[in-house]
This record gives C-alpha cells, sequence and structure tokens, in this order.
C-alpha cells in the first residue's frame, strides 16, 4: 500500500509541475502586468512602468525564458512564488487566505455531504414512497437553485431576523468582528457568522450527492450479492448495511474526496457576497489586476488539492472494497 501511495504521490508531483510551467506560460500570453499602469493621472511613461515592473519579474522587456527562470528558481530555492505587479506578496496572501476559505466552506461541505448520504439511504430504502418523492422533489428544487440566489436570500432572511429582534443575532459578514478581545470569544464570533454562509451553500449542495448515493444503492440493493446475503436469513437492512451500503458509497467517496479544492477554491461569489476574503475572492482579484504570479499559485494550490484529492480516493477504494488489492 505505502509503495502504491507512494508511486502515485511521484506522479502527481510531476503532474503538478508540468501544469504549474503551462500555466506560468500561458498566464503571460492573456494576462498583461503593464496594463494596470495605463491611465493613471499622472500618467507614467513606458520607463517609468518598466523600473516599476523589472525587480517584480514582471516586465516584458525580458526575455520570456529569462523571467521564467528567475521564477522558478525562486520558488525551488526559496518557496518564493513571487509579487503581484502592486508589490503584493503573494506567498503571505495565500498563507492567509486559505485558511479563512477552509473556515468558510468546510462546515457547508460536511454538512451538505453527510446530509445527502443520509437522505440517499434513507429515499432509496422507500423507493417510490411518500419520503421518497418528497425528498426527490425538494432536492430537485435546491439543487437547481443558483448559488448566488441562494446566498442573497439567505442574506435577506437573516437582515429581516435582525431587524424583528433588534438586535444583530444573525452576521451576514465576516469573518470577523471588532472589539472581541479572548480567543474564546473570536471563535464563537467567528461560527456565528458561518450560520448564513454555511445554510446557503450546504442548501445548494446536498442535492447531488442525495441522488448520486440513492442510484447507487438502488443498483446494488438489486444485485445478486445482496440477495444471497438475505436468502442466508439477513433481514433487507442488514443486507443493506453490511453489503450495498459499503459498494454504494465507493463512488461517492471518489467524489467527496475530488471537492477537496472546492473547500478552498469553490465559493467565489459567496465570499464575495458574505465579505469573506478568500481563496475565491483573491483568485478573482489577480486575474483582474493581470496578477501573474498570484494567478499561477492559486492553480498550483488547486493542483495539489487535486492530487490530494485522488489520493484519499484511491485509499477510500482500497478500504471499502475488498476486491482491491495495491502492491
Amino acid at each position: 500500500m505505502f509503495r502504491y501511495l507512494a508511486r502515485r504521490f511521484v506522479s502527481w508531483l510531476a503532474i503538478i509541475v508540468v501544469a504549474t510551467n503551462l500555466i506560468y506560460l500561458l498566464a503571460w500570453n492573456f494576462l498583461d502586468p503593464r496594463s494596470n499602469y495605463i491611465g493613471r493621472r499622472p500618467p507614467l511613461s513606458a520607463e517609468q512602468i518598466t523600473e516599476l515592473l523589472e525587480p517584480r519579474n514582471l516586465s516584458d522587456t525580458v526575455p520570456l525564458i529569462e523571467r521564467w527562470w528567475t521564477w522558478i528558481t525562486s520558488i525551488v530555492l526559496h518557496w518564493d512564488w513571487g509579487v503581484a505587479p502592486n508589490g503584493q506578496d503573494v506567498n503571505a496572501q495565500m498563507a492567509y487566505r486559505m485558511w479563512i476559505s477552509a473556515e468558510f466552506v468546510l462546515g457547508a461541505t460536511i454538512i451538505s455531504t453527510v446530509a445527502g448520504i443520509a437522505l440517499g439511504v434513507y429515499t432509496a430504502n422507500r423507493q417510490y414512497k411518500l419520503a421518497d418523492r418528497v425528498g426527490q422533489f425538494t432536492s430537485i428544487i435546491t439543487m437547481n437553485i443558483p448559488p448566488i440566489v441562494a446566498a442573497l436570500g439567505l442574506v435577506i432572511i437573516a437582515v429581516s431576523i435582525n431587524e424583528a429582534f433588534g438586535v444583530r443575532v444573525l452576521p451576514v459578514t465576516g469573518p470577523s468582528g471588532v472589539g472581541i478581545d479572548t480567543w474564546w470569544e473570536s471563535v464563537l464570533d467567528t461560527l456565528r457568522r458561518l450560520i448564513v454562509p454555511t445554510i446557503a451553500m450546504a442548501l445548494v449542495g446536498y442535492a447531488s450527492t442525495h441522488f448520486l448515493q440513492r442510484s447507487l444503492l438502488l443498483d446494488n440493493i438489486k444485485a445478486d450479492y445482496v440477495r444471497t446475503a438475505r436468502a442466508k436469513g439477513l433481514t433487507k437492512q442488514q443486507a443493506i448495511r453490511r453489503h450495498a451500503l459499503r459498494t454504494s458509497l465507493i463512488p461517492v467517496a471518489t467524489q467527496i474526496a475530488f471537492m477537496i479544492p472546492n473547500v478552498f477554491l469553490g465559493a467565489v461569489l459567496s465570499e464575495v457576497i458574505f465579505a469573506w476574503h478568500g481563496l475565491g475572492e483573491y483568485f478573482q482579484q489577480t486575474l483582474a489586476n493581470n496578477d501573474i504570479h498570484g494567478t499561477v499559485a492559486i492553480a498550483a494550490f488547486g493542483a495539489f488539492l487535486t492530487a490530494v484529492g485522488a489520493i484519499l480516493a484511491d485509499i477510500a477504494i482500497v478500504a471499502l472494497d475488498p476486491r482491491v488489492r495495491v502492491n
């Protein structure tokens, strides 16, 4: 198992390196750091703009191969991902914003996953009954609600509740308030500010897991090995829990593992609406500001998280499916 995971890690590491370098080269074809300074008042000359960009390794007057070599050696030797056109340090922004994004999306991801699996199992056991039809109807509605609509709708509801009580029961902006002195007050305040965005994201996120889990479990309930288990004396619930559920969880576990990048990068609009300054917002800013180094750093981080998800998916498959053997 260890040798298998080591091989997978090495292969994914090679993919990340190649993909990151390709993204860097492509970014220079689509983003222009020099354009950030055009239209300033008073205007800057081309030489002045070059003087600002050259120390940041962002000047197009330097050959691309030389820019790339400076960039890659800084990463390999110093783990320095460079600076933005405005001089902002990419490392500092990534280190600060990644944990904000994790706080913002992790709770919603866990809730929507657990709720989706539980509802999928519950409705599959009651196929075509009232509970199944109500569950499918509700999930179809929530799945077709755009995330931005759900977020704005929850904001309006929270504001109405605050006005009704005359106090700020449900804050709609985050990640932290002012006038907080102790760490536990900060934790409680953050959790309180997470209530509305967590509900909004979980509301539109659980349905896909629900439908996938329901469909897979229904397929496995009718499989020969489940019928054999029931013929040996197991009840329907026991056969489902011991055999069908385990097999049906394999694709769901794979999907969940590949959702890891979304924990950090998948809430761009929600972060803007709820004023959580995470990686989603930062990614939007890097594109708008022609920040090549920031864009590539986020892409590389996303590739790394995808690799982590792929390896976790492999581990989940081995753990859930006894037929799989690795050397």
